[in-house]
C-alpha cells in the first residue's frame, strides 16, 4: 500500500489506538470525543419510526434498509406485510460493498481514458459484458407503476440511471421478491419502446446495453458483483407519493439475477439522462436528497421543494463532470479535534465520489466485550467551500460480530491514486442534498431525527 494514501487511514488508526491503550492519561484529554454505549454498535431487531422531513418539499418516500426490521413495514398491494428480507449480515455487505468499490474503479477507470462502451448491438440478444458497474445499493423505497398503480419497493442507488423492475411472465429468469412481480399486460399505459427511437438510444449513454428484437427495445445492465438486468425497454406511468409521471422510461426485466434482497427491482437516481432526476426534472427541478438511517429506523428520499436551512453546499468535482459520479473535493480531514498532518497533495491526488452504499472490507478492530461504553474519537471530512462533514458514531465503528469484533468503517481503496468513496456509513443522519441543476452537493445534519 503506497506511503501517501496510508497515512490518512493510519493517523486515523494511531488516534484511535491512543484513545484505547491509554484510557485514562492525559492524552486522552486532548481528543474530542464521542462518549459510546457499545450497545449501540450492534445490530437492532426493533424498528424505530421517528423520522421526518422537516423542511418543505413536493415529495417524499419513506426510506429504510433492505435488511433491517423496517423492511417489514411496506405492503403489498393486497395491504398484508411483507416478510422480511433477511437476517442481518454484516460480512455478506462488506463482500458485496468491495465489489462495488472493484467495479466503480473499473468504470472510473474507463472513462480517464476515454474507453468506447463495451457494448455491442445484436439482433435479438443484448450482450452482457459490463455495464453500470454498480452494485446494489442497500437501502429501499416504495412507488408505484402503471395503470391501475401497482406498489413496488425498489433498491435507491445514486451510482445508476436506468430503473428497472422484475416484470411478468419473466419467461427467462427471476430471483425472488416479496411482492407480486409487475404485469405490464395488466397495465392500460405500458407500452414497449420502439428500436428506433431516440428513448432507445439512451441506454448506453446511461450505461447500458442496447439491442433489439425485431422492433422492440431490449436493455441490459450489469453490475460489480455480477448482478444484472435484462428485458424490454418500455414507458409507463410513475407514482412517487402523490405526483404522477406518464411516460416514464424503464426497463421491465425478463432476466434478472443477483443480489437484490428482496425487493423488486432498482431505482436509478444517477446524473444522465435517464435516471429519476432528469426524467422529473420539469416537476422537481431536478433535486432530490436523502437521509439514510440506521438499520433499525426509517429515512427519507425527497424530492423538489425548498433547502433545509442549515445546508451547506460544495461544488461537484469539475473533473468528474464527463461521468455518472456525484464528485466532491475532499480538502481535509481530523481525528479527535485535531487535523491530520498530511500534505494537501494526499486528497487532491486521487478523486472522490459519494455513494448510496458502503465501501471495502474493514481491517482495524477491537474488541469491546469488557466494556459498557467507550470514548470514540470525533471524525470529520472537510470538503471543497467550507463544508465539515461531521461524521455519526454509527459512521465510525460497526459491529461484525457482536461487541467481541467492533471494527473501525474506514478502509483503504488500496492505491494514493485510486478513486475515493464517501459511503452510506459516513453519510448516515445528513440529510444530503443533490441539486443537479446548480452542479452542488449539499449536507445538512439532523436530517433523519
Amino acid at each position: 500500500m503506497p506511503t501517501t494514501h496510508f497515512s490518512s487511514i493510519s493517523l486515523i488508526t494511531y488516534a484511535f489506538l491512543l484513545m484505547i491503550m491509554f484510557p485514562c492519561c492525559s492524552l486522552q484529554k486532548s481528543f474530542d470525543t464521542h462518549n459510546a454505549k457499545v450497545s449501540s454498535f450492534l445490530p437492532p431487531d426493533v424498528c424505530d419510526q421517528s423520522s421526518q422531513v422537516h423542511h418543505n418539499i413536493d415529495s417524499s418516500l419513506e426510506l429504510v434498509h433492505k435488511l433491517g426490521p423496517c423492511f417489514a413495514r411496506f405492503h403489498d398491494d393486497k395491504n398484508k406485510k411483507l416478510e422480511k428480507s433477511g437476517s442481518y449480515n454484516i460480512q455478506e455487505m462488506l463482500i458485496k460493498d468491495q465489489a462495488r468499490v472493484h467495479s466503480i474503479h473499473a468504470k472510473y477507470s474507463r472513462y480517464q481514458e476515454q474507453w468506447s462502451s463495451a457494448f455491442k448491438e445484436k439482433q435479438t440478444t443484448v450482450p452482457i459484458h459490463s455495464g453500470i458497474n454498480i452494485g446494489t445499493g442497500n437501502y429501499v423505497v416504495m412507488v408505484a407503476l402503471g395503470t391501475p398503480a401497482k406498489n413496488l419497493t425498489l433498491v435507491f442507488d445514486t451510482g445508476s440511471d436506468i430503473t428497472w423492475t422484475q416484470c411478468e411472465p419473466c419467461v427467462r429468469s427471476c430471483y425472488r421478491q416479496a411482492q407480486p412481480k409487475f404485469d405490464p399486460r395488466k397495465s392500460s399505459s405500458y407500452k414497449n419502446v420502439s428500436c428506433s427511437s431516440a428513448s432507445c438510444q439512451l441506454i448506453r449513454a446511461s450505461g447500458g446495453a442496447k439491442g433489439c428484437s425485431s422492433s422492440t427495445c431490449l436493455y441490459g445492465v450489469q453490475y460489480g458483483d455480477g448482478s444484472y438486468s435484462v428485458g424490454f425497454f418500455a414507458i409507463d406511468k410513475l407514482t412517487i407519493s402523490s405526483d404522477v409521471f406518464n411516460n416514464f422510461l424503464f426497463g421491465c426485466g425478463q432476466e434478472n439475477k443477483g443480489l437484490f434482497g428482496k425487493s423488486a427491482g432498482l431505482l436509478g437516481l444517477g446524473r444522465k439522462r435517464l435516471s429519476l432526476a432528469f426524467q422529473t426534472a420539469r416537476k422537481y427541478k431536478k433535486l432530490f436528497s436523502y437521509c439514510l438511517p440506521s438499520l433499525s429506523s426509517t429515512g427519507h428520499l425527497s424530492f423538489g421543494g425548498k433547502l433545509p436551512k442549515s445546508v451547506k453546499f460544495t461544488p461537484l468535482s469539475s473533473k468528474l463532470l464527463s461521468t455518472p459520479f456525484y464528485g466532491i473535493d475532499v480538502t481535509g480531514i481530523s481525528v479527535g479535534g485535531h487535523k491530520l498532518s498530511a500534505n494537501a497533495s494526499v486528497f487532491s491526488k486521487a478523486d472522490t465520489i459519494i455513494d448510496s452504499d458502503g465501501v471495502s472490507i474493514l481491517d482495524t478492530c477491537y474488541d469491546f466485550s469488557n466494556y459498557d461504553e467507550v470514548l470514540v474519537p470525533k471524525i470529520s471530512i472537510f470538503l471543497r467551500g467550507g463544508v465539515e462533514i461531521e461524521v455519526n458514531n454509527m459512521g465510525i465503528m460497526v459491529a461484525i460480530k457482536g461487541p467481541e469484533q467492533v471494527c473501525l468503517a474506514f478502509a483503504s481503496t488500496g492505491d494514493d491514486t485510486d478513486l475515493t468513496i464517501l459511503g452510506s456509513t459516513q453519510q448516515k443522519s445528513y440529510e444530503v442534498v443533490h441539486d443537479l441543476a446548480k452542479g452542488r452537493i449539499g449536507f445538512a445534519p439532523g436530517g433523519c431525527s
